[in-house]
């Protein structure tokens, strides 16, 4: 059976996305999709409009075969982390290909970028040079490329294709045009970026010309404990530096400036630097709150593969492959400490939300179209 391959983490579930999985389809129609998703808390840092549960009744609803979650460990950390950890499971569950957007839709330059900054020690001294004039790391890998890739899902492609060189995988690598600016917060055009969607739903403005119709109801408002809770952590914790994400001595900011505000953009705009860019310190955050120590994640691997949905194409297809893969598949009486953290990250994403997503984790049952 062809195989292909997606990532995504539905923050929320849009037009694009639709459109991505619509285009997958055109390039290879007679392919069964996998996804790989992102869970409660994502790349970027931020706390996720969709529960799992949500977003891959949503995934099937729109014909994906497939969905396997992507850890809380690996997907709340940075883009190089994320895309390794998402294409070992795409290659695990031997995807042939991988199909994802990207601003300049050049899967040569793309990959020329890739191969060029692996195990390449002059890349590595320069990106360092520029971070050391405190130019932010995302900025600074740009500038040291040589194919000039800077725009977010170009840079994301580029990791999803390093990745796949440093797995030695097979797995094969497509473009699809992405139709907006990532950053943009007032187009009105029918995609728009997820960016600018939580911006509107922020400003409680209507979004049902940007998103499809969902099969479920969504309660879009979040508790807004997140702040309190982190707030908490911040003031009663006595070392902050055990946690991954919190170096440079930035402990000692968060310390001084946590009790002057009284709400997270006021926080972050206190505690910012040209180093510690919002996404960073975001996800700082969020290995604050969670707990997820330097030490714990020296030795976190992928260890277990969980599937949260599949139809009966995919569900006959993963069978296929039951011997085949090394990995357990059932997380049942599993004892891991990356599954471990995706426990605690669904806890504290129901405090936040007033969700029950801990129940959905405990059930271990993958949802069946």
């Amino acid at each position: 059976m062809e195989t292909v391959g997606i990532i995504a983490e539905y923050n929320p579930f849009h037009n694009g996305h639709l459109h991505h999985i619509n285009e997958t389809k055109k390039l290879f129609p007679n392919a069964m999709i996998i996804l790989i998703l992102n869970g409660y808390f994502l790349q970027r840092g931020e706390l996720s409009l969709l529960c799992k549960e949500e977003k891959t009744r949503i995934a099937l609803h729109y014909d994906i075969s497939l969905i396997i979650e992507l850890p809380f460990v690996f997907g709340s950390q940075s883009a190089d982390t994320f895309a390794y950890n998402s294409v070992k499971l795409l290659d695990t569950l031997q995807c042939e290909k991988i199909v994802f957007g990207s601003e300049c839709n050049d899967a040569g330059a793309l990959c020329k970028a890739a191969a060029y900054q692996i195990n390449n020690k002059e890349y590595e001294k320069t990106v360092k040079e520029y971070m050391d004039k405190g130019v932010s790391y995302p900025t600074a890998t740009a500038k040291a490329s040589k194919e000039n890739i800077s725009a977010p899902n170009d840079l994301l492609g580029v990791s999803y294709i390093k990745a796949i060189l440093k797995l030695n995988s097979k797995m094969k690598y497509f473009t699809i045009q992405r139709t907006n600016n990532y950053h943009d917060k007032v187009s009105n055009a029918k995609i728009v970026s997820a960016t600018n969607i939580r911006e509107q739903i922020k400003n409680n403005k209507i979004i049902e010309k940007y998103v499809p119709k969902y099969p479920i109801t969504i309660n879009w408002n979040l508790n807004t404990d997140y702040f309190n809770l982190l707030k908490h952590k911040i003031i009663t914790d006595k070392d902050l530096t055990r946690y991954l994400t919190v170096d440079e001595g930035i402990e000692n900011r968060l310390k001084k400036f946590v009790d002057e505000s009284s709400s997270l953009d006021q926080f972050i705009g206190l505690i910012k630097t040209k180093r510690y860019t919002y996404n960073k310190i975001n996800r700082m955050f969020i290995h604050i709150l969670i707990g997820l120590t330097k030490e714990d994640n020296k030795y976190l691997e992928l260890d277990y593969i969980k599937v949260l949905g599949f139809d009966e194409i995919g569900k006959k297809y993963l069978n296929s492959l039951k011997k085949d893969i090394a990995m357990p598949i059932s997380t049942k009486n599993l004892n891991s400490k990356v599954l471990d953290y995706e426990r605690k990250a669904s806890a504290i994403y129901d405090l936040i939300t007033n969700k029950n997503t801990l129940e959905f984790e405990n059930e271990n049952k993958p949802i069946l179209k």
